[in-house]
C-alpha cells in the first residue's frame, strides 16, 4: 500500500500544505520545531483515525483555529486507488470519508492502510508497564484481523457495563449472580477469542523478532517473549472458555469487593527478554532501544508476510539515538524492503548517498518555517 498524495489545513503548525510522495523512501530533514513529525502523524491519521504523537484530537488543532482536515491518495497492489479524509472540529468531534462517503464507524478504517510506527515514545514498550504492551499488541492484531477488532469493541463495551452492575448493585449475592449471567457469557465469548487470536499470533511472531533482532543487533543474545494470561495461553477458543468460566466463579467475591472485573484479557502481560534476561528490569538503555527497533521491524515483516498489501513504515526521529553502524543496518534494511516508508531526521548527513534520481522512487524533502522543498 502506499499514499501519493497529502493535503493538510489546520494541522498542528501546517496551515496549508500538499506533498506528492514517493512510492519508496521518503526521508524528511529539517530543524526540531519544523513540522516533521505533524507531516507523517498526518499519514497515521488516515490509516489508524487517530495521532501517534498526541493525546487528544483537540491538541492537533492549528492555534486559534477550530478544525483540522486530512486529506490522503492510496493506491495498492490488490486495491484500486481510493482516497481518504479526516476532519475534526471543536464541539462536532471526527469524521472519517473514503472516497467521500462518511463511514459509520471510525473502526471500519483500521486495517484498510496498515501502518507500522517506530517513534521515541516507543521506548514505553519495553521500559513501563503491561498497559503499553496490551496497546501495541491489540494495535497490531487489530490490523490484520477485523473479527479480532470486533471482539476487542465488544469485550471493552461489555466489561465496562458489568463493573458498573458490580459497582451499583446493592442486593443480595445470590441475585447479583443471576444478573451477571448474561454479561459473563458476553465476557467470556469474546474474551476467549481474543485471548486464542493473542497466542497465536505471537506464537508466529517470535521468529520474526529474532531474526530482526539479530540482523540489527548483531548481539548474541536471543530475544524471546512470553504472553501471561489467567489462564495457559492456547489457540483454542473453546479450551480457554472453560478455564474462563471457572476463573470467574471462583473470583467473584473479589469482584464484588473491589466492585471490578478481575478476570480477562484487560489484564494480560507480554514479558520481554533477553537470553534469560527480563528486559524490562534489568536490560540496559542500549538494549532496550535495539529490542525496540528489532520489534517493529519485526511487526513490519509480519504484516509484509500475512498481507495481500504491504504495510506503510512511518518513522520519527529514530537516527539520532543510533549509531553509524547500526544507522547502516536499518536504512539498508529500508532500502531492501519494498514498501513505502516515510523518515523523519534533524540531520541530513545519514541519507546524503541515498539515491534520489527520477526512477529511484525516494524522495528527500527540507522542511523548515511551515514551507516544504522537495530536494533534487
Amino acid at each position: 500500500m502506499r499514499i501519493t498524495h497529502i493535503s493538510l489545513h489546520n494541522f498542528r503548525n501546517h496551515a496549508k500544505a500538499a506533498v506528492e510522495w514517493a512510492p519508496h523512501l521518503n526521508v524528511i530533514t529539517g530543524p526540531n520545531g519544523a513540522g516533521k513529525t505533524n507531516l507523517i502523524d498526518a499519514i497515521h491519521y488516515l490509516c489508524m483515525t487517530r495521532s501517534f504523537a498526541a493525546g487528544s484530537d483537540q491538541y492537533v488543532v492549528a492555534e486559534g483555529e477550530k478544525y483540522f482536515m486530512i486529506e490522503g491518495s492510496f493506491e495498492g497492489e490488490i486495491r484500486s486507488e481510493f482516497n481518504v479524509s479526516c476532519s475534526y472540529s471543536r464541539g462536532e468531534g471526527k469524521k472519517m470519508f473514503v472516497n467521500g462517503s462518511p463511514l459509520d464507524r471510525l473502526s471500519d478504517l483500521i486495517g484498510m492502510v496498515p501502518v507500522v510506527v517506530l517513534s521515541p515514545e516507543d521506548q514505553k514498550l519495553t521500559y513501563e508497564g503491561p498497559s503499553e504492551r496490551r496497546a501495541f499488541l491489540d494495535g497490531f492484531i487489530s490490523q490484520i484481523s477485523p473479527s479480532y477488532l470486533r471482539d476487542l469493541i465488544a469485550y471493552r463495551k461489555v466489561r465496562r457495563q458489568r463493573n458498573k452492575l458490580l459497582q451499583e448493585f446493592s442486593g443480595p449475592v445470590l441475585s447479583l449472580k443471576q444478573y451477571l449471567e448474561p454479561w459473563n457469557e458476553q465476557l467470556v465469548d469474546n474474551g476467549s477469542r481474543i485471548v486464542a487470536r493473542r497466542t497465536e499470533v505471537l506464537n508466529q511472531f517470535r521468529r520474526y523478532l529474532a531474526e530482526q533482532f539479530e540482523t540489527f543487533s548483531g548481539m548474541k543474545l536471543k530475544p524471546d517473549l512470553k504472553y501471561q494470561t489467567f489462564c495457559e495461553p492456547d489457540t483454542s477458543s473453546s479450551q480457554i472458555r472453560e478455564w474462563y468460566e471457572n476463573k470467574l466463579e471462583q473470583n467473584l467475591e473479589k469482584e464484588i469487593e473491589r466492585e471490578q472485573t478481575l478476570t480477562g484479557p484487560h489484564r494480560d502481560e507480554v514479558i520481554f527478554y533477553l537470553g534469560d534476561m527480563e528486559l524490562r528490569n534489568y536490560g540496559s538503555q542500549g538494549q532496550h532501544r535495539l529490542f525496540t527497533v528489532a520489534l517493529k521491524l519485526a511487526q513490519l515483516f509480519y504484516y509484509s508476510d500475512e498481507l495481500d498489501d504491504l504495510p506503510i513504515m512511518l518513522l520519527d526521529d529514530v537516527f539520532g539515538n543510533l549509531d553509524k553502524e547500526k544507522t547502516e543496518i536499518l536504512l539498508q534494511t529500508l532500502q531492501n524492503h519494498t514498501g513505502q516508508t516515510f523518515i523523519t531526521s534533524a540531520t541530513e548527513v545519514p541519507f546524503d548517498k541515498l539515491d534520489c534520481s527520477p526512477g529511484s522512487g525516494n524522495s528527500r524533502f527540507y522542511l523548515e518555517n511551515g514551507l516544504i522543498e522537495k530536494k533534487q
